[in-house]
């Protein structure tokens, strides 16, 4: 790669995305109906000690998908738990900016080695499937509890006609059933594409897939079933804070059926804020009137989970080289 090139790169390219990213996150804020309301609200609550339990679960968050890619990546080469976390909150700050946060991938392999960087982005995969495996069986038993055995649920239950709910209902345990599946036999995909020599190539790539064993699947598959218990108890905590008072398990599994929406529904930076509002406030306004404490609730998850994280990301990539001298 020309030198020039590769200063352009290095010493540009990390100040540019931090800018960029400042200016989405800044004009989706401030373009929110009601947000003067909504801050309002956030502020009033920080002398809660069950807000700054919520900062501290962000950290306790991020350090276990920061342990699950640092077991994934010690696959290809040594990782220590610092560069895991700081891998992945750079990963969080290039997603912000990219649809349905596939720019994670990019994050990431800047921390890893260049001989080994196309072989950690199989690894990502692995690690975003199982925790979308978890966000989907748990929305899926949601959908389920709610729909079948709640008779708390009849609200939630109208918000479609009953035989798009049985669709619904039905196509995400086909697709949830499915993913788990492809997820538990990632090594027999593998065998089966060494098969084809027009693959040989993709193979080289993702042949690192087929040392993983049931018992290290099921280990990133707890992990990520871990984080999502603690992203949920944020959420839980959060919606107390902005006195919307609805009975804890309920709104538990109310949540489950939020996060199923937020992980199919296609998203990018620019109106994912908004797709969170309205998708929470569909979702609760049937056992509360509390609009501005939900909205409150969930501006206020996007920012201490996603943006703080995005933001001290996007400074981490100015320290690193994104590509080395040889």
């Amino acid at each position: 790669m020309n030198k020039k090139v590769k200063i352009l790169i290095n010493y540009f390219l990390g100040p540019l995305l931090f800018i960029i990213l400042s200016w989405t996150l800044y004009r989706q804020i401030i373009n929110r109906p009601n947000v003067g309301t909504q801050w309002q609200q956030i502020k009033s609550s920080w002398i809660d000690a069950r807000l700054w339990l919520v900062v501290f679960l962000m950290l306790v968050n991020w350090g276990i998908e920061a342990r699950k890619w640092q077991k994934l990546v010690q696959h290809v080469q040594p990782f220590s738990f610092y560069r895991a976390f700081k891998s992945v909150l750079s990963g969080c700050s290039i997603t912000m900016l990219t649809p349905n946060r596939i720019g994670e991938y990019g994050g990431r392999i800047l921390y890893v080695d260049d001989g080994n960087r196309i072989k950690a982005i199989s690894l990502t995969i692995v690690g975003s499937i199982s925790q979308l495996l978890v966000t989907m069986i748990m929305g899926c038993v949601g959908l389920t509890l709610l729909k079948y055995f709640s008779q708390a649920a009849s609200g939630v239950t109208t918000i479609l006609p009953p035989f798009w709910q049985t669709v619904i209902t039905s196509l995400s345990i086909a697709l949830t059933v499915l993913l788990l599946l492809f997820y538990v036999r990632l090594g027999w995909l593998v065998r089966t594409m060494e098969k084809i020599p027009a693959l040989d190539r993709v193979v080289r790539h993702i042949a690192i897939l087929d040392e993983f064993n049931n018992m290290q699947l099921l280990q990133i598959l707890s992990l990520s079933f871990v984080r999502y218990v603690v992203f949920v108890l944020q959420y839980l905590l959060l919606l107390r804070v902005m006195d919307v008072e609805i009975a804890a398990g309920l709104a538990f599994w109310l949540l489950t059926i939020f996060y199923l929406v937020m992980a199919v529904a296609p998203t990018f930076a620019f109106i994912e804020l908004p797709v969170r509002l309205s998708a929470s406030w569909a979702i609760f306004q049937f056992y509360t009137g509390n609009q501005t404490g939900v909205s409150a609730a969930a501006l206020g998850i996007w920012i201490i989970n996603l943006v703080i994280p995005a933001i001290i990301g996007s400074l981490l990539i100015l320290s690193i080289k994104i590509v080395k001298e040889r």
